[in-house]
């Protein structure tokens, strides 16, 4: 409860005979302030300040900066923000749980009491990430893939059972549900929270972080999120506000109808493209004008989602008609209903199609000019118009092999193929992007149909998996008469959750993954997803394909990329006549018919009625119980974490870095997946070797993502990616650099690092541009602090990894504007030193810092961007921090 209010904000809303406490925009009033034409985002921001306002950390000065937001200027007012909720994923969330725990026995070590170690705002978690598609093209695929899913899991199911009884205000949606986002956009999100607060029923804008980029899923339907790392999260479900600048917002109009033939996959993957080049890292971006009322609900979650893959904190659209029809479509209630009309309209949060409110920059989109597209091989921002997809993938296929007419034989069931490069070995519909998407889930479908009854089928070598967001999908197949269609394909269910998209591909065919490794092939993948990462999606696979569902079964008849999908035949009929993709492309009116008869609103009730019960393997789980748990020392998922060990009560001084040796040296969008990969854990590993070592044989070994939750693994995952290139260590690729202690030989990171830690010797990083991009992904941070590195120097920083970096004590430097290692001539051989550090112990942030690198000096830009970051690293971290605050609370 805010203890003041100084605009007199406080008022009540009635609705439908229902009173609600409300903190009024409109009474916002003065010199040079106008809330009327702030943009939607900032309006939800401005009643987060005028409700929590206590005079401290969020007073009236920081409400009138906010509602007197100078749209030129460049971000430089920190303010407060208090999301209404925290929602996880289990692959970020485990460690959360963790965290929590350790914290709790922190506190008691410290004399302080356990149980205020709680969450104080409401946790939800979603285990969706830990579904891998080991089963597939047949029809028990699902229930193997769940048993083999609990087989690998037990341990941290178990754990996150004893926290969801443990922690008040934490649920937890058990596995084969559905994926996070989409679960959130479908269920969990209220467009419009309500609290009891002080025995006041508060009605106020929903809003959340979450532990997964993709959380800015929400924001189609009018909800102000998006993603932090696990340590953050933390903090915020700790009662700690999210500290941020007051962001440029960029608006972005749309106009016109997406034309037929095209999805709303390639309207992202255009809106992507167009916000990569004109740069949204940091800033807020807002979609309005008449196209947006044009534009159906699922297509809004699709462009949200991809944010993260922009670079905006938020791509976030305004509450209007075909918000309120979705949710009741999902089955909200009709009193939510309600008061989510009516408080958005009382607060001037209702989309106006003719209004323009005030923006930093602008851009605009004639959706109507959208063509069928791609993104890869390697990034979601390289789009590729599908009539020039091939001619896209031959000239990348320069990259990645010498020798391009290289193929292989493979044999299956009885029968020889030969495979070259290019071969489609996944065709994968995934990920919340998508299969929250009934238009593009029913499109492939109908396609999938059309295909079948052409006497098609797809090509042997290809992997083919359906994993849709949420049990509906399945629900609304069933109910079309489109599974057998699907499943005549091989596109069989194999699970709820993020399955390809995360790297949870499962292995290729047997006999193509041989065929592929020996003849070093440039094979491909094709997914519905939103990442394509290099070594992301599968070890075998060098090329990655990002693609509407219907083009993931268009692709998977295909069989290859080297082909041209528009001009040449997919296949023959049962006449030996050619089939051409337009010959089973479905129509808009087909799509929307199956839609009208195939969804209504009872199947969303059905499937969410006990969405937090489980089912009988969970909930026959055995659960420990106590306010601390009872670590296992055997364990190899979850182990108590090292980040409190000998932690005194109060900080001491930061210290300037001297004597400290490079570690990697990087270069360009070097993403989070390189710093900490979520897929699989090879054998000759470090991670790999560890797990050897305590009895855990190859087949268990699970993913990097899975086992979160023991550090042990994760430190030795760390810059583990099987595509990372430390230069430091020229010619090698994977988790390798020179270790200065033993004459600079090539070693693993993690042996190098643990000799550099016995002799004392800090740790840099140097890398280039756009350093940390992709997942908000926390043990990219810890997994860095825990090697020993102090210091990272970048050209420019992703704005999650750069906050996790401070999270975790870990100083984030950037070059001078316009240098890098190679202007400066560092090889990263050289010595460092790093000083001017120390002023953060006298209550200010120094704006730079002398860093010499042998005979090489340079002024350094920190990157601690706001006061609130200041006292993190000052503490050594945002763990520390607030242990020690609810210490002294």
């Amino acid at each position: 409860m805010a203890s003041q209010d100084s605009f007199g904000a406080k008022s009540t809303l009635d609705v439908d005979g229902k009173s609600y406490e409300i903190f009024r925009l409109d009474k916002v009033v003065g010199d040079g302030l106008d809330v009327d034409s702030l943009p939607f985002s900032l309006k939800v921001l401005l009643e987060n300040l005028l409700r929590t306002e206590d005079g401290a950390d969020i007073t009236a000065d920081d409400i009138k900066a906010l509602a007197g937001w100078d749209e030129t200027a460049e971000p430089d007012k920190e303010i407060q923000f208090t999301p209404a909720r925290v929602i996880m994923q289990d692959f970020t969330g485990v460690p959360c749980v963790v965290d929590l725990a350790t914290m709790r026995e922190a506190m008691a070590e410290l004399g302080g009491d356990a149980t205020k170690i709680n969450p104080l705002a409401p946790a939800e978690m979603v285990i969706d990430h830990s579904v891998i598609a080991d089963v597939f093209g047949s029809a028990d695929a699902f229930e193997r893939n769940v048993e083999i899913e609990y087989e690998r899991n037990r341990e941290r199911y178990q754990f996150l059972r004893w926290g969801q009884g443990a922690f008040d205000d934490f649920k937890v949606v058990p596995p084969g549900t559905g994926i996070v986002h989409q679960v959130n956009i479908e269920h969990l999100a209220r467009t419009v929270f309500t609290r009891e607060v002080d025995g006041e029923l508060q009605a106020y804008p929903d809003t959340c972080v979450g532990t997964d980029s993709h959380t800015t899923m929400v924001n189609g339907i009018g909800v102000v999120g998006w993603g932090v790392g696990g340590i953050e999260a933390e903090a915020a479900m700790l009662g700690q506000p999210v500290s941020m600048l007051i962001p440029r917002v960029v608006g972005f109009k749309l106009n016109g109808d997406l034309p037929e033939g095209a999805t709303a996959t390639d309207l992202v993957l255009t809106i992507t493209e167009m916000l990569r080049k004109h740069g949204v890292v940091g800033k807020f971006v807002e979609f309005y004008g008449p196209g947006v009322s044009a534009l159906p609900l699922a297509n809004r979650a699709t462009i949200g989602n991809m944010s993260p893959e922009f670079g905006s904190t938020i791509a976030v659209f305004p509450i209007d008609q075909q918000t309120v029809d979705y949710l009741r479509l999902t089955g909200r209630s009709e009193e939510q209903l309600a008061l989510v009309e009516a408080y958005a309209k009382e607060q001037g949060l209702w989309h106006d199609p003719s209004a323009e409110p005030r923006y930093s920059e602008k851009l605009e989109l004639d959706v109507s000019t959208v063509v069928p597209s791609l993104a890869g091989p390697k990034r979601p921002q390289d789009r590729v118009e599908v009539t020039k997809a091939q001619e896209g993938f031959q000239a990348a296929l320069a990259d990645y092999t010498d020798d391009k007419d290289a193929t292989a034989t493979v044999s299956l069931d009885g029968q020889e193929f030969e495979i070259g490069h290019g071969a489609v070995t996944i065709a994968a519909i995934t990920s919340c992007t998508n299969t929250s998407n009934p238009s593009v889930m029913i499109g492939a479908a109908l396609l999938a149909k059309n295909a079948v009854e052409k006497g098609l089928s797809r090509k042997p070598w290809v992997k083919t998996t359906l994993a849709p967001g949420s049990k509906v999908v399945s629900d609304y197949y069933e109910r079309a008469g489109l599974t057998p269609y699907l499943d005549k394909l091989g596109f069989n269910l194999v699970g709820y959750g993020c399955t390809t998209c995360i790297g949870n591909s499962g292995p290729l065919i047997p006999e193509v993954s041989a065929a592929v490794n020996e003849a070093d092939l440039a094979v491909t993948s094709v997914l519905s997803g939103n990442r394509n990462f290099e070594g992301r999606i599968n070890p075998d696979i060098k090329m990655n394909y990002l693609a509407s569902p219907p083009l993931v079964v268009a692709y998977a008849l295909a069989g290859s990329m080297d082909l041209d999908l528009f001009g040449d035949p997919l296949g023959q009929d049962q006449n030996g006549d050619d089939v051409f993709l337009k010959d089973i492309w479905p129509s808009p009116s087909e799509i929307e018919e199956t839609i009208a008869h195939a969804i209504n609103s009872d199947m969303f009730g059905d499937s969410y009625k006990d969405v937090f019960a489980g089912d009988e393997r969970w909930q026959s789980l055995p659960t420990p119980e106590g306010n601390t748990f009872e670590w296992d020392e055997s364990s190899t998922y979850v182990r108590r974490a090292p980040y409190f060990d000998g932690m005194p009560d109060e900080p001491t001084p930061v210290e300037d870095i001297s004597g400290a040796r490079v570690l990697l040296k990087l270069g360009d969008s070097v993403t989070t997946d390189h710093i900490s990969p979520a897929g699989a854990i090879k054998k000759d590993s470090p991670a790999g070797r560890y797990l050897a070592e305590h009895g855990v044989e190859q087949r268990d070994f699970n993913s990097y993502g899975s086992r979160r939750g023991n550090h042990e693994v994760m430190i030795r995952g760390t810059f583990a990616n099987i595509r990372l290139r430390n230069q430091l260590a020229e010619g090698t690729e994977g988790g390798v650099t020179r270790d200065f202690t033993a004459g600079g030989e090539v070693t693993s990171v993690f042996e190098a690092s643990e000799n550099y830690i016995a002799a004392g010797i800090p740790l840099v990083v140097l890398a280039g541009k756009e350093y940390g991009s992709g997942s908000s992904r926390d043990w990219a941070a810890k997994g860095t602090s825990l090697l020993g590195v102090k210091a990272v120097v970048a050209e420019s920083y992703e704005r999650i990894h750069r906050s996790n970096l401070i999270g975790m004590g870990v100083i984030p430097l950037q070059y001078p504007a316009g240098q890098n290692a190679e202007s400066l001539g560092l090889t990263g051989e050289e010595e460092f030193s790093i000083s001017g550090i120390t002023a953060l112990n006298e209550g200010s942030t120094p704006k730079t810092v002398k860093v010499t690198a042998g005979d090489v000096e340079f002024d350094a830009v920190v990157r601690i961007d706001t006061p609130g970051e200041a006292n993190y690293y000052r503490n050594g971290g945002i763990m520390q921090y607030v242990l020690r605050n609810l210490l002294k609370a």
